[in-house]
């Protein structure tokens, strides 16, 4: 079912609203199932990770067609009551028409916003010249303003995923796609204080999204002290659900043995949850 012009505009508005003044979470859901439980516990916001998808369809990241991104976007703004971020690659396209064409078929998903990255996904030449990735964060922009402006639009500098970690290539890149028109800026890979520090600083007062994706020691009321509007952990929710998948079933394979579902959730847990959301959105459930 499309969503309503009406919600997706207050999704949109309540999206930007989250963006201007101190720090939420959104977390990266990988289906519908996720992203509703993701939602009952009180998130803001969702954003799709494109990594966690694409393994969910036995791909490697990056390794989706746009075609699949759209429909997976669609389906998640469908299900979702909260705004959408999308985990949109690099635009699925190398030249700036073509991405111009792709987010303008993303923003018709409903998504409250979506990143353009400036990888070429190429080890030759991992990240696209600083007037390519311009070019392209410019065609975005002027895409998403024909259709009114209210998405956000996130630059993302790759530099530190790439194996380029250098702290001053990367503020200029993400000052430049500032300038071109990105309401928020992004570079996964920063680890560091001083690392989020100087890009928040950078940027400012453009809002600045922090990934993190491992097991930090800093909290979310640590990064939020130094100034980060946003938090996303990218794959991890979905590398933790693998991981636990995979533990259970190579200790079953290799061992005969059952206590790797020692930790699983019960399914009378989750057969409640989602017959109680069900009834909620539908109104009705379906009895077997």
């Amino acid at each position: 079912m499309k969503p309503s012009a009406s919600s997706v505009s207050d999704k949109r508005r309540v999206f930007r609203q989250l963006h201007e003044i101190g720090c939420f979470v959104i977390p990266n859901p990988w289906d519908v199932g996720s992203a509703r439980w993701l939602q009952s516990l009180g998130f803001k916001a969702l954003a799709t990770t494109s990594s966690g998808f694409a393994w969910s369809q036995g791909h490697p990241d990056n390794g989706i067609s746009r075609d699949m991104a759209l429909e997976h976007l669609a389906e998640m703004v469908a299900a979702t009551d909260v705004p959408i971020n999308a985990d949109f690659e690099n635009g699925f396209a190398s030249d700036t028409q073509g991405v111009a064409q792709h987010v303008a078929l993303a923003v018709e998903t409903g998504v409250a916003g979506l990143s353009i990255e400036d990888s070429t996904g190429h080890a030759a030449q991992p990240l696209f010249t600083l007037d390519e990735a311009v070019a392209r964060l410019r065609a975005a922009r002027q895409a998403i303003d024909r259709r009114g402006g209210d998405t956000l639009l996130v630059g993302r500098a790759e530099c530190f995923l790439v194996g380029r970690p250098d702290l001053n290539e990367t503020t200029t890149r993400l000052r430049a796609y500032a300038n071109a028109g990105a309401d928020c800026l992004y570079a996964p890979g920063l680890r560091t204080a001083e690392q989020i520090s100087a890009v928040v600083a950078a940027v400012a007062p453009k809002p600045v999204n922090l990934l993190v994706g491992w097991a930090a020691e800093l909290t979310v009321a640590d990064i939020a002290a130094l100034g980060v509007r946003r938090i996303s952990v990218g794959g991890a929710l979905a590398r933790a659900a693998w991981g636990g998948f995979q533990r259970a079933a190579r200790t079953l394979a290799e061992q005969g043995r059952f206590d790797g579902f020692a930790q699983a959730a019960a399914g009378k847990e989750l057969d409640a949850f989602f017959a109680a959301d069900l009834k909620a959105r539908d109104g009705s459930i379906d009895e077997d």
